[in-house]
């Protein structure tokens, strides 16, 4: 065999496996379904993953917003979708209590929908309006006993981990505040930058840039552990509420019955771009800590939240607005 020939080869070999993954995936242009509004933490996900997975999968992405009913108008149109790896569901963590708040949803996530991925987590700040007189939760609880009609308080939806953090602390504290549900976190952090209302819970990845800008004034935190986005912000363990801990996540589903095969290499082509270092950087930046798990870790870590947080639900008998 000449050299020319054996290099023919070689190269030809090299580029097999490339083509037979190019003609593995799925043909024609994929959608990742954000089930909350623009301006969101999983929009600003779906967005800045969007080029490197393009890239390494071959094709467009399209991303549409389908908001409505705490992320399930969204979760029933991928339910619905047929599983040929063209579908994508991005997930908030309300996705574990909507079964509980909505039982008449029009799906089960745990046959209808497929997990891919835990994409990763990140504590919720409570925050309000630097004119504001308090400047420590302690004093936020103490303004909300002395006021009449106590406070309200603004969080992304009912039964968000946000609200359900805000019922236990006011059921361990005394603390006299109520509920205003919001459709996503982007109208939310309006209204209290706005002063329209009196205190908000969000996470780090929406409330940093707010923080920093010195729009929003920091009280407390619900991580395990302070944040290294916020290092000067006590949890609330440190606040006088020892295991008090309740994380926000951000998850990734598929139609029901998606072949393994397809989850198994979208999952691995979205872990290589979450890790990618200029991804990374900015996910971090934001205040969330990428996980980029596997499907296994995301369905045990579904039925944990569900387990948990819904219980939670049913002692607080929460519906969702209009339930």
């Amino acid at each position: 065999m000449g050299q020319l020939t054996r290099r023919a080869v070689l190269a030809g070999a090299l580029a097999t496996p490339f083509v037979a993954r190019a003609e593995d995936w799925p043909a024609g242009q994929m959608k990742f379904i954000i089930p909350f509004p623009a301006g969101g933490t999983l929009d600003a996900i779906a967005r800045l993953v969007q080029p490197g997975l393009q890239q390494r999968l071959g094709t467009t992405i399209i991303i549409e917003n389908r908001p409505g009913a705490a992320g399930s108008i969204g979760a029933a149109a991928v339910a619905k979708s047929p599983p040929d790896g063209r579908t994508w569901l991005f997930v908030f963590d309300t996705h574990a209590t909507n079964p509980v708040t909505q039982p008449s949803l029009p799906y089960n996530s745990e046959t209808d929908l497929d997990p891919v991925m835990l994409v990763g987590t990140a504590p919720n700040i409570i925050a309000c309006q630097p004119s504001r007189p308090y400047q420590t939760l302690a004093e936020l609880i103490a303004a909300s006993k002395a006021k009449q009609g106590g406070f309200a308080f603004a969080s992304a939806g009912t039964a968000s981990l946000g609200h359900l953090t805000m019922l236990l602390l006011a059921k361990r504290s005394g603390a006299q505040w109520s509920h205003v549900a919001y459709k996503g976190a982007a109208p939310a952090v309006n209204d209290a930058i706005a002063g329209h209302i009196d205190l908000i819970i969000a996470a780090t990845t929406v409330l940093n840039s707010q923080i920093d800008a010195k729009l929003l004034r920091p009280l407390a935190q619900t991580g395990a552990t302070r944040h290294p986005t916020l290092p000067d912000v006590p949890t609330l363990a440190e606040s006088g509420f020892p295991d008090l801990v309740a994380t926000p996540w951000w998850g990734l589903y598929a139609p029901g019955k998606t072949p393994k095969q397809i989850i198994a290499r979208f999952n691995t082509e979205m872990r290589a771009v979450l890790k990618d270092a200029s991804v990374t950087g900015r996910i971090n930046a934001m205040g969330l800590t990428v996980a980029a798990s596997d499907p296994d870790y995301m369905r045990n870590f579904y039925a944990e939240q569900a387990h948990i947080w819904g219980q939670v639900v049913r002692d607080n008998g929460l519906q969702a607005e209009g339930g």
